[in-house]
């Protein structure tokens, strides 16, 4: 005779607060696992980030030095520099400078790079022979820098810890001061100390 009760039975509150222990335990380590996933990919981004930034760096850095000309300048006292002029910054002349607006300027840049405050900064001014009001753009390359330092090889394989040996070349006549075969290295070194990626020695070869 079929009585119309069923012979199952549901969860007991015992069964009940296991299986939630049990799915909450379960959704904690997983939420651990991803919140662990997530940060080591913020962190592998942000390492891609300064790489990219590094590598931009070599290539602007290599682009200026290898077309560094023998032009000498005037700084905005008036006094003579060498095309290139280094000692913990660096200072150089190089050619090749768009111009794809057709401005009335020179194909001839002044450039410099110079560590400052945990930064890698490229300096650049749009006239060769400056004045006191001549300011540079200012160009932060890459942080997380913890110090910079040049080396420069003289014609004899020694290495210079400043070009030239003094701080600059300084003359009292500019026409005959700028007709002398200028001195300049065959190689400059960078040595660069960065919170993540250690001590990186970049070499490049002037022309």
């Amino acid at each position: 005779m079929y009585s119309g009760m069923s012979n199952s039975k549901g969860f007991t509150l015992l069964e009940l607060l296991v299986a939630l222990a049990i799915y909450g335990l379960l959704a904690a380590m997983s939420y651990g696992g991803l919140q662990a996933v997530l940060n080591q990919q913020g962190h592998t981004e942000q390492a891609a980030d300064r790489l990219g930034e590094l590598q931009k760096m070599y290539l602007l850095m290599q682009r200026d030095i290898e077309q560094l000309v023998p032009r000498f300048v005037r700084n905005e006292f008036g006094d003579v520099q060498q095309p290139l002029v280094g000692d913990d910054s660096l200072r150089l002349t190089r050619g090749g400078w768009r111009n794809p607006a057709g401005r009335q300027r020179s194909t001839l840049q002044r450039v410099g790079y110079a560590y400052e405050e945990q930064q890698l900064v490229r300096y650049a001014w749009s006239v060769l022979d400056r004045a006191q009001d001549s300011e540079p753009l200012k160009q932060p390359l890459t942080e997380d820098v913890e110090r910079m330092q040049l080396r420069y090889l003289d014609g004899n394989d020694v290495w210079k810890e400043q070009w030239p040996d003094t701080s600059g070349f300084v003359g009292t006549d500019v026409a005959a001061d700028r007709t002398e075969l200028p001195e300049l290295p065959k190689a400059l070194e960078v040595t660069i100390e960065h919170k993540t990626f250690g001590t990186l020695v970049w070499l490049f070869q002037l022309p």
